[in-house]
């Protein structure tokens, strides 16, 4: 008990917007919270089974719907220090919550007396007085109890509890193993002629990279992002291409953190679940609740832009392979050879070199670009402040104010990559908008990514495809803090995953305007503007071999149906069975000891299993939605307003494809991804 008086979980928090207290928090405080936070939990919802009174929304749903605060705010603080600030021994703890959680939640779903309650609401529903949000929040509770196996028999009830559990543990060990491989690889280079290409900016990166690592001299190369990339476009070298190829391709594959066991398991799970449920396979049961409604409209909707991306994909590729045979005489082109000669060729058509770009993207820049566009949009204000803890002293925080100087929420933004920090980009939030207790919260995003970090010598310079990824990574967070929902089941990002990608993607297209280059676009030693040339280049080159980015993207898409969407019992290699996977959108041969799946985090360890085709279907969405602004105005007030009031704000009160009409006026145009990537 003495204990339990020390722990920051179980007392007000006492700090600004009362902001998580991470400078008090210790990893032993979280196996403690979780433990008293489950037993709170499990009492609030015996007080609604306990009751004699008729089952009404006021008496049942609505208690539901507030019950499990504590374990919300402890769970959502363990899992997002997960992923940005842990080492093994926190990652371990994972290994002991993901079980309980998963015993808690199906304690919970699988409650009988709870779910009857729920059912009965449900059933009477129309003689209610409910009003829009709350039938939509009762239909979500109850879909979600039958979906989870409330209607089951008590023997297949067990059965599913079995299978939970199992993946429980499964995915963060994918995850695990995934970060560890990915961090074992350090190639410490002595040679600089072996660096011949890179940018200025990645040898000085590699440099302190060596440094830190303890190297008093050289240059040390890792399979994070920032030290991939350069590696990939800008190196003559040929064999250390190859080297960070296979590299990269093989995480987590064939050596002691090998995912090939746990990834097969992990679909063979997830099969017997949805069969248990009733379902054919995974993606059947998680399709039924997404847009795109059955894997049958997925198919079609995946194939239409494969007819249409591999002609030209075949076309785009011939021309890169022609150009490295002419002026290098490479015969044997490789997957290591794409990106280099890519660039090659993108500089021979358009004069464009993507490093001319990142002097005017000095890191700070482009963030006060985000603030600056989420002012002209949405009238947000974004206030800089040290009052709130951080977890890391790399992360900043803002305070966020609407237009009326309201306060509407906490962003922070964790921008570099760290040993510590798992790879890619991603937005999280630490507590949700909507009810909880007696009040509406306001929002607590945060924006996470492993960008190019500064030297001692150099600010951190962005590339276009890390500005690109923040303005990305911006548009989820803009989705959270502008939620006006009442409930946090409905409130923003809690949107169908096949919609989820439009406030996010849409974002994307600000950064390819002049009219929003000149807020923020300086050069970091002169301070002037970008030049109206380099925009022009930056414009031209969008369209630039998009037939090969859509046949990649699609690769992931049929990787990820392939798992979840097929009879996977039997599956003894689970290298030949991506290798079939993939054969259709293979258009180079196939790098020896590699494989996808063992480090296709987004699907084994992350929310996007049998939903990985919703980037491409929010493409569509963003694609049509973006033209609005293009005949109203980039920064149009009126547009705006009516893309925050009918599609940010409203989460998933209401159906999306409603959500949608009502902001363009009409369905949204298939085609309208192919048209602007100038596939048609």
């Amino acid at each position: 008990m003495e204990k339990n008086k020390k722990n920051p979980f179980f007392k007000p928090f006492n700090t600004k917007y009362d902001a998580i207290p991470f400078d008090k928090i210790k990893r032993e405080h979280f196996i403690p919270a979780f433990e008293v936070a489950m037993k709170k939990g499990k009492e609030e919802i015996a007080e609604i089974t306990n009751l004699k009174k008729r089952p009404t929304f006021e008496n049942t749903i609505l208690p539901y719907e507030t019950s499990g605060e504590l374990l919300d705010r402890v769970a959502t603080t363990y899992f997002n220090l997960y992923n940005s600030e842990s080492d093994d021994k926190f990652k371990s703890l994972a290994q002991k919550i993901s079980p309980k959680l998963a015993a808690y939640k199906n304690s919970i779903l699988l409650d009988d007396d709870l779910f009857q309650r729920i059912k009965k609401v449900y059933n009477n529903s129309n003689s209610a007085d409910l009003n829009i949000e709350q039938r939509r929040l009762l239909e979500e509770i109850y879909l979600n109890f039958v979906r989870n196996g409330a209607n089951l028999s008590e023997d297949k009830k067990e059965k599913l509890k079995e299978i939970d559990q199992q993946l429980s543990k499964l995915s963060p060990k994918f995850s695990q193993n995934l970060l560890a491989s990915t961090n074992q690889f350090k190639l410490h280079i002595k040679d600089e002629k072996k660096l011949e290409g890179l940018p200025e900016s990645a040898i000085v990166c590699a440099a302190e990279t060596a440094r830190k690592n303890g190297k008093k001299d050289g240059w040390m190369l890792t399979l994070q992002i920032p030290s991939v990339q350069p590696v990939l476009k800008y190196a003559k070298n040929r064999e250390l291409r190859e080297k960070i190829t296979k590299a990269y391709k093989s995480r987590a594959y064939k050596d002691k953190y090998d995912n090939r066991e746990i990834l097969k398991e992990i679909a063979s799970l997830r099969k017997k679940r949805a069969e248990l449920l009733g379902y054919n396979t995974h993606a059947d049961y998680i399709l039924e609740r997404r847009m795109a409604k059955n894997l049958s409209t997925v198919d079609e909707f995946l194939e239409r832009i494969y007819q249409v991306a591999l002609p030209k994909a075949k076309e785009e590729l011939a021309e890169i392979k022609k150009y490295a045979k002419e002026n290098d005489s490479i015969e044997d082109f490789s997957a290591w050879d794409l990106s280099y000669y890519s660039e090659k060729v993108k500089k021979q058509k358009y004069n464009f070199d993507e490093e001319e770009v990142r002097p005017y993207l000095k890191v700070e820049n482009v963030v006060s670009g985000l603030f600056k566009v989420a002012e002209k949009l949405y009238g947000l204000k974004f206030k800089k402040t040290d009052k709130i803890p951080v977890y890391n002293s790399s992360v900043n925080t803002y305070e966020v104010f609407d237009e009326e100087e309201n306060f509407i929420g906490i962003l922070y933004m964790d921008l570099f990559p760290r040993e510590t920090k798992r790879s890619g980009a991603w937005m999280t939030t630490y507590r949700i908008q909507g009810l909880q207790g007696n009040e509406i919260k306001t929002p607590q995003v945060s924006v996470n990514a492993n960008l190019t970090p500064s030297t001692e010598n150099s600010p951190s310079l962005l590339n276009l495809d890390e500005a690109r990824t923040i303005f990305h990574e911006f548009g989820h967070a803009l989705h959270a803090l502008l939620s006006g929902c009442t409930y946090t089941t409905l409130a923003s990002p809690n949107v169908y995953w096949d919609f989820v990608e439009l406030p996010s993607q849409i974002m994307e297209n600000w950064l390819y305007q002049k009219e929003t280059l000149d807020l923020f676009a300086r050069h970091y030693k002169s301070g002037d503007k970008i030049p109206q040339e380099l925009v022009n280049k930056i414009k031209a080159v969008e369209k630039y071999n998009k037939g090969l980015a859509n046949i990649r993207q699609l690769s992931f898409n049929y990787l990820d149906l392939g798992w979840h969407a097929k009879n996977i019992k039997d599956i003894e290699d689970a290298t030949k069975y991506e290798d079939k996977l993939l054969e259709k959108t293979r258009l180079l041969t196939k790098v020896k000891d590699t494989n996808r799946s063992c480090s296709f985090a987004h699907v084994f360890a992350g929310g996007y299993a049998a939903g990985y085709y919703s980037y491409k279907w929010a493409e569509v969405l963003e694609a049509d939605a973006f033209e609005m602004f293009k005949e109203k105005g980039f920064f149009d007030r009126d547009t705006a307003n009516s893309f925050k009031n009918n599609i940010l704000s409203k989460g998933n009160s209401q159906n999306p494809e409603r959500l949608f009409k009502k902001f363009r006026g009409r369905e949204p145009d298939p085609d309208a991804l192919l048209k602007k990537d100038g596939l048609l």
